[in-house]
């Protein structure tokens, strides 16, 4: 018996059947071709139909539940729709199999020649994505290849130290002191031309002189090695300004974006706490007035609410990933933002905090200057010390 290719096929049934009872697949085989019999004319009759080819390989696949027969019939047409649409309406008129009353249900035809369409699309939309991306680059992404190429050539030795430099140090007002050679063409690439390398641990005698005449930002990684470099440059040579590339990332790898960031929130060597040398009386007070000007709250006696404490959960999350903190007043309005890494210091300036929320541990330095500063509540993602240990409450993230 001839059978019909599935790749010819131009429309499927899909049929659900009930059976009230067991029953096998041959059972429901033939009962479509026995009940159908006759029911059309020969013209549509089943069995010469698979026989030319016209209709394929009926499927049945079922399974048996608390003594009934639930399954599925897929049978693929080459027949014109009219014709397959009529078959299709033939099989509900099935009312027995084998010894059991049954329903049959023509749950959808489907139109293969769309399926093989849809498919047509979506894969050509790869293929010219690929193209588009890697094949074809337009005029733009080849001016801004070369534009890159042409800046990472412009790199240059500077001073008698021979440090990786821009090519516009002398012209410029403004330094940028980087850690090497790799973070001063990262710069280069996306356009800024005023960096400077250290290359090394110890500060050049280049830097130190660059310090005497420029406006030196001290642009260093975003980990503990960058702190150490701010405070070797502060202590030999005045430095101005100071940034950091995200937590846990090098100025070598980060983008045009993060680096334009960075250098757009660079803040004062007094807002840090550092100057040359030993940090004086004076610059200590001019940098917490300065904090006092945007961070003043007002602290009373208050009871939190389980509102306050829904609002403090909140905040943690949305704070989770960001390293960042929260300085709330009594009202639970948000006072200011900071990075965790400025938290004590920012906390240390202030006289008096009602909460701080961070994305952070709490540990025996937080709760040190956290009691100095009379904050009510310390909320962090996990505690490291004892509730007796400070005058504060600590909610940590798994408490709420």
């Amino acid at each position: 018996m001839a059978k019909i290719s599935p790749v010819s096929a131009k429309y499927i049934v899909h049929t659900q059947i009930q059976i009230e009872g067991v029953v096998d697949k041959p059972d429901v085989i033939g009962a479509i071709f026995g009940q159908t019999e006759g029911l059309l004319g020969s013209d549509l009759e089943l069995r010469e139909l698979q026989r030319s080819g016209r209709i394929g390989r009926i499927e049945v696949n079922s399974e048996t539940r608390y003594g009934k027969t639930f399954g599925t019939i897929i049978i693929p047409s080459s027949l014109d729709k009219a014709e397959t649409a009529i078959i299709a309406a033939s099989l509900e008129t099935i009312q027995r199999i084998g010894p059991c009353n049954s329903k049959v249900k023509i749950e959808r035809i489907e139109d293969v020649r769309i399926s093989k369409r849809n498919f047509v699309i979506e894969r050509a939309k790869e293929l010219l994505k690929v193209l588009t991306d890697s094949v074809l680059p337009d005029s733009q992404e080849i001016t801004d290849e070369v534009a890159q190429s042409v800046r990472m050539m412009e790199i240059v030795e500077y001073g008698k130290d021979r440090l990786p430099a821009g090519p516009s140090i002398d012209e410029s007002d403004e330094v940028i002191v980087v850690e090497g050679r790799a973070d001063v063409l990262n710069l280069l690439k996306h356009g800024i031309k005023n960096a400077i390398g250290l290359n090394g641990t110890s500060v050049p005698e280049t830097i130190i002189e660059l310090g005497r005449r420029k406006i030196l930002t001290v642009f260093v990684d975003g980990d503990r090695g960058g702190e150490l470099i701010i405070k070797e440059i502060s202590s030999v040579t005045e430095i101005d300004f100071v940034t950091r590339a995200p937590d846990g990332k090098e100025v070598e790898e980060i983008t045009k974006k993060e680096i334009h960031k960075a250098l757009r929130s660079k803040i004062t060597v007094e807002q840090i706490g550092i100057t040359r040398g030993i940090e004086t009386p004076e610059k200590q007070n001019n940098a917490i007035e300065d904090k006092k000007e945007k961070i003043e709250p007002r602290i009373t006696n208050v009871i939190l609410s389980p509102q306050q404490k829904q609002n403090f959960k909140k905040m943690l999350d949305d704070l989770i990933g960001t390293r960042g903190a929260y300085i709330l007043d009594q009202e639970m309005n948000i006072l200011g933002k900071v990075p965790t890494s400025e938290l004590v210091t920012t906390i240390k300036s202030l006289n008096s905090v009602f909460a701080v929320v961070f994305d952070g541990i709490i540990n025996k330095d937080i709760i040190n200057i956290a009691d100095r500063a009379n904050v009510k509540y310390l909320v962090g993602m996990e505690s490291r010390v004892r509730p007796n240990d400070t005058r504060a409450e600590i909610l940590i993230n798994n408490n709420f």
